[in-house]
Order: structure tokens, then sequence, then C-alpha cells
């Protein structure tokens, strides 16, 4: 197991755009963590949770800590996409990781947005 990780660090450090894209795919998950963490404001009133177009009613609330759902979601999919772009490295080449970080991005940036929209929807009720 050893030999494992430390053969697939080598091949990572070897793929320097694989490398940088996947340690900007990390600084954006931990600024998005802070963020949202740190936007998060504790009160007794119930707060907006997530958004659907279908049923009666387009908003549901919860409690403020089910926001922390968010933070541990970016942190989550951040190390599940490095590891299974270093896995792909390995088995199937090059633009197959990189395609996968920049997904991994992708998600984060979507994640962050839809966040962020949630947060600033408390203020507007």
């Amino acid at each position: 197991m050893k030999t494992i990780i430390l053969k697939s660090l080598k091949e990572l450090v070897t793929d320097r755009y694989l490398l940088v894209l996947l340690s900007v795919l990390i600084l954006l998950a931990l600024s998005f963590a802070i963020t949202i963490g740190l936007s998060i404001h504790p009160s007794y009133t119930q707060q907006i949770s997530h958004y659907s177009a279908f049923g009666i009613t387009n908003y549901y609330i919860d409690q403020w800590y089910y926001i922390f759902v968010f933070v541990a979601f970016g942190i989550v999919a951040a190390i599940l996409h490095v590891i299974i772009s270093v896995k792909l490295l390995i088995v199937k080449g090059h633009s197959l990781a990189v395609m996968f970080a920049w997904i991994g991005i992708g998600v984060i940036i979507i994640g962050w947005v839809t966040a962020l929209t949630l947060l600033n929807l408390r203020t507007m009720l």
C-alpha cells in the first residue's frame, strides 16, 4: 500500500499541469469552506436550506446548522476529486485526469454559487 501511494505521488509530481490544477482545486475548496463557514450566523429562526421548482412551496427552511453541510460537501468533493484524478492519471493517462480535475473545479464553483445564493436569500425574507 505504501509503495502504491509513493508511486502515485511520483507520477503526480512529474505531471506539473495536473499538480497545479489539483492544488488550485484544493485551495478553491478551502476558500469555499472558509467563506461559507464564516457566513453562517447562528439564530433561533429557521433559514432557507434549499430551493426546488417542484412542489407547493419553492423555498424549504431548516435549522441554521444545516448550512454546514455545504462546507462538508466542498471539502469532501475536493478530496474525492483529487484522489480519483490521481488514480485516473495512473490508469488512464493525463487527459482524462485533467478533465476530471476541471470537473471538480466546476463542482466547487457551482456549490459556492448555490451556497451564497441561499445565504443571501435569508436577508431577503
